[in-house]
C-alpha cells in the first residue's frame, strides 16, 4: 500500500462515516475518484440506501473518470437491484482503469465477484487497502451478515463509584454539557435508540438528537418492557429480539441498569461507552445489576479499551468486546 493510496481511501472512509445509521439495509460506503493526482469525484451511499457511493462519485466526476483511478471503502456490487444497476458495472462503463478497495462485500450476491466482473473488463483491483479502519466504518452492516443482529453500543453515564443515579432516582445531570452533546452525537449514528421500562418510567425520555442540524437525525425509539407498549414506541420484550429490526444495523442502549444488565448477560454488547463523571454518590443506584458472570475469571479478557478522552470535566471511555 503507497502512501497516495491510503491517503485516498482515508478520504473515502470519512465520507462513508457521513451517513452511519441512516443507509440500513446498504453499508455506508464512500467513494473517492483520481485522476492524474487529483480528486475529481467524491460519493457515499446516500440515506435509504442509494444512490451508492461509486454512483454519486461518478455523477460528479463525469468523464474525468476515464482513466482514473475509484477509491471505494467495500467492494463494488455485482448485481442488478431495481433501485439502481450494478457499480462494479458502472465504474466500467466510466471508464476506471484501477479499483483500490478496503474490503471485500460479504453480501452473497456480490462477494468476490464485484471484483471479478473489474478484473474481466480489464481493469487493475488493489484490496485490504486500510481494511481494519473499514471494518470500524461498516461495523453495523458487518455485524448484520455476521451475526445476524445489529451491531449494539451501550452507553453508561455514571459517577466515580459506578452510580448512574442518587438512591431517589435522582439523575438529572450526571455528567456534564460536553459529554451530553458527544452523546447526542453517538444518538445519531443509529437507527435505533433503546431503554427499559424503569427509566422509561422515571425520566419519560425523549431520546431525539437535540444538535444544530442534526435533529434529522433522531433515531427510532425502542422500549424494552415485557409488560404494556407505550404510544410512539417501538416494543421489544426480550434483549435476543433485536435480530428481527428491520432497518437497523446500529442499535444504541440508553439506559438503565435493568435494560443494560440484560444486554450485557445475552453478550449482545458490542462497544461499551463509559462517561465517568469527577464524582462521588455513594448509597445510589449502581450501573449494572446481575450480568450472569459464575466467576471473576469469566469477567477478564472480554473488553478492550479502544478510545479515552476528556469532554469537559468528564472522562469518555470506548472498550469494544473482544470475540
Amino acid at each position: 500500500m503507497g502512501d497516495l493510496d491510503a491517503a485516498f481511501m482515508g478520504a473515502a472512509l470519512a465520507l462513508s462515516e457521513r451517513t452511519r445509521g441512516r443507509t440500513a439495509p446498504n453499508p455506508n460506503v464512500g467513494c473517492v475518484i483520481v485522476r492524474e493526482g487529483r480528486v475529481v469525484g467524491r460519493g457515499w451511499t446516500q440515506p435509504g440506501g442509494r444512490p451508492h457511493a461509486e454512483a454519486m462519485a461518478l455523477g460528479q466526476a463525469g468523464a474525468a473518470a476515464r482513466g482514473g483511478t475509484a477509491y471505494v471503502t467495500l467492494e463494488p456490487c455485482a448485481h442488478v437491484s431495481a433501485r439502481g444497476p450494478a457499480c462494479a458495472e458502472l465504474l466500467i462503463a466510466a471508464g476506471v482503469t484501477r479499483v483500490v478497495a478496503a474490503l471485500g462485500d460479504p453480501d452473497p450476491r456480490t462477494n468476490g465477484e464485484g471484483f471479478a466482473r473489474l478484473a474481466e473488463a480489464g481493469v487493475a483491483v488493489d484490496q485490504d487497502v486500510r481494511a481494519a479502519e473499514a471494518r470500524a466504518a461498516m461495523a453495523g452492516f458487518l455485524a448484520r451478515r455476521a451475526l445476524g443482529r445489529p451491531m449494539v453500543t451501550l452507553k453508561l453515564a455514571l459517577s466515580l463509584d459506578g452510580m448512574i443515579a442518587r438512591a431517589d432516582g435522582e439523575s438529572q445531570w450526571i455528567t456534564g454539557a460536553e459529554a451530553r452533546a458527544h452523546t447526542h452525537l453517538e444518538r445519531s449514528r443509529h437507527e435505533a435508540i433503546l431503554v427499559g421500562r424503569g427509566t422509561f418510567e422515571a425520566d419519560a425520555p425523549r431520546l431525539d438528537v437535540r444538535l444544530p442540524g442534526l435533529e434529522a437525525r433522531s433515531p427510532r425509539r425502542l422500549l424494552l418492557s415485557s409488560t404494556a407498549a407505550a404510544p410512539g414506541w417501538e416494543q421489544l420484550r426480550a434483549p435476543a429480539a433485536i435480530a428481527d429490526l428491520a432497518g437497523v444495523d446500529h442499535l444504541f442502549v440508553e439506559g438503565g441498569a435493568g435494560a443494560a444488565s440484560a444486554f450485557l448477560a445475552a453478550d449482545l454488547v458490542d462497544r461499551l461507552l463509559l462517561y465517568r463523571a469527577p464524582i462521588l454518590i455513594g448509597a445510589g443506584r449502581p450501573a449494572l445489576g446481575d450480568i450472569g458472570l459464575d466467576s471473576l475469571a469469566e469477567a477478564h479478557g472480554r473488553w478492550r479499551l479502544a478510545d479515552a478522552r476528556r469532554l469537559g470535566q468528564d472522562r469518555l471511555e470506548v472498550y469494544h468486546r473482544i470475540r
